[in-house]
């Protein structure tokens, strides 16, 4: 929020202000779980392309073969522990996003409420002014018609 609350809502001004700070670090904890998230699918994908790659044997001797499997098993080991990091990153975005959506709900009670509280603010304001202006035309016809009945 950028402009102060009214005095009245000082304690709803305080709760805002609260809700816009959770919301802001929840938002930046989504992006970094985002980035998280993509920083391991490329290293998944890097991986299995590196397997793919490695994982025709044409010709060589036996050690070439025996290196070339050990490369292949480790290459392996080393897919499946990122894929299983990868599982654990979707799960923190999944929940990352979650608590934004939460926090940003719950900041758009508060502002809603906040300006609620304005407009009715506005409305009570437009009749006390409406009816300072019929008061004020009501003594002017008062007087009008005193003033032409006394002609008369």
């Amino acid at each position: 929020m950028t402009r102060r609350p009214h005095p009245a809502d000082r304690g709803l001004g305080a709760v805002a202000r609260v809700r816009e700070v959770r919301e802001r670090d929840s938002r930046l904890g989504l992006v970094a779980a985002l980035h998280d998230l993509r920083a391991r699918e490329a290293r998944v994908g890097e991986l299995e392309a590196a397997l793919r790659e490695h994982g025709s044997f044409v010709s060589g001797d036996m050690s070439t073969f025996v290196a070339l499997r050990e490369s292949l098993t480790a290459l392996r080991e080393e897919l499946v522990a990122d894929r299983a990091r990868l599982d654990v990153a979707r799960s923190m975005a999944v929940e990352a996003d979650g608590r934004w959506q939460s926090d940003r709900s719950r900041l758009g009670a508060v502002e809603g409420l906040l300006e609620r509280r304005a407009d009715e603010r506005r409305v009570e304001r437009r009749r006390a002014d409406d009816k300072d202006m019929d008061e004020v035309a009501s003594q002017g016809w008062l007087r009008r018609s005193t003033a032409e009945g006394g002609a008369a």
